[in-house]
């Protein structure tokens, strides 16, 4: 059952959103995580505030 519902969810995602890969170098990723999580965000949460939030100015 759990593979329906794995596969439900992947079917989901790709219908409703879009997947940007980012890169950042060695060590930048947990540095911003824990940024993130300080101000009780997930990773994707934050980035994506950050790109909405440049987009609005």
């Amino acid at each position: 059952m759990g593979t329906k519902i794995t596969a439900y969810k992947n079917k989901y995602q790709a219908e409703k959103y879009d997947r940007i890969i980012v890169q950042v170098k060695k060590g930048q990723k947990e540095k911003i995580k824990a940024h993130a999580e300080s101000r009780g965000m997930s990773l994707n949460a934050f980035i994506v505030e950050a790109i909405e939030k440049e987009l609005r100015e």
